[in-house]
């Protein structure tokens, strides 16, 4: 099987799919065969990722939505919007996410709320609209993007590790929940992986990071689209409530 053949035929729905990692899961996909969703925050910023999407690839079988991911109701919405134009739902791929890095003594209660909303409710609102599809249709693949700050946590932003942590906790408990639905439940946990936000940090910075990695440097987006790729293929037909590390071994 290659690349192109992978996702042959399947649906996909990816959140936060506009730009970084989830806009290389788009492409991958794209690329795999697969029909894509791409739910993104901003009207604005789904125009461009579709804009862009479609200057590469003009055959490209895509759509954009922005749905608010807190809000169950409307990602229900989004949901059956997929299925209505592309007949089901596959996959799905909860990407979205914040992060931040404020201490304990710092951190308002209301942006601690914040990530929660977006890193944990917005996983359980997109599992919950795609899974009865998924049921009725004799099974899927939802791969949650967690962290590998799940693992060992951060010196600062408690928000966001703990976000991934429950993140975790969701795959495995849907894993074991789900299965006799034959619906597949895995996270992918990346390392320090090359985001526009690491592109904007100094090379000097970016130097330092890659020394504590043993592979040498930081990974890629399209890295991470590959783990995610093989999870939400048939090559990983048996395997669901894993946590995939995509960080390079790095060492915390």
């Amino acid at each position: 099987m290659n690349v192109s053949q992978m996702l042959e035929g399947k649906a996909a729905v990816v959140t936060g799919g506009t730009r970084g990692i989830g806009f290389a899961i788009v492409e991958k996909f794209l690329d795999a065969g697969a029909k894509v969703a791409l739910f993104g925050s901003r009207q604005e910023t789904v125009d461009n990722a579709l804009e862009k999407i479609k200057a590469k690839m003009p055959d490209a079988d895509v759509m954009g939505l922005c749905p608010a991911l807190g809000n169950y109701d409307e990602v229900e919405k989004a949901v059956q919007a997929v299925k209505d134009k592309f007949g089901k739902v596959d996959i799905l791929v909860n990407n979205a996410g914040i992060s931040a890095r404020e201490s304990l003594y710092e951190y308002k209660p209301e942006d601690f709320e914040k990530i929660m909303t977006l890193n944990v409710n917005a996983v359980f609102n997109c599992s919950k609209a795609a899974a009865p599809i998924m049921k009725e249709q004799g099974g899927g693949s939802v791969i949650n993007m967690s962290s590998m700050v799940s693992i060992y946590g951060q010196p600062a932003g408690c928000g966001y590790p703990a976000s991934k942590f429950a993140v975790n906790g969701l795959t495995k408990s849907l894993a074991r929940e789900l299965g006799k639905d034959q619906i597949r439940v895995n996270a992918v946990l990346p390392g320090v992986t090359r985001t526009d936000m690491v592109a904007a940090l100094p090379e000097e910075m970016v130097q330092r990071i890659s020394s504590t990695i043993p592979l040498g440097r930081v990974g890629e987006p399209e890295e991470v689209a590959n783990a995610v790729l093989f999870l939400a293929s048939d090559l990983a037909s048996y395997i669901t409530g894993a946590t995939l590390s995509v960080d390079g071994a790095t060492q915390v």
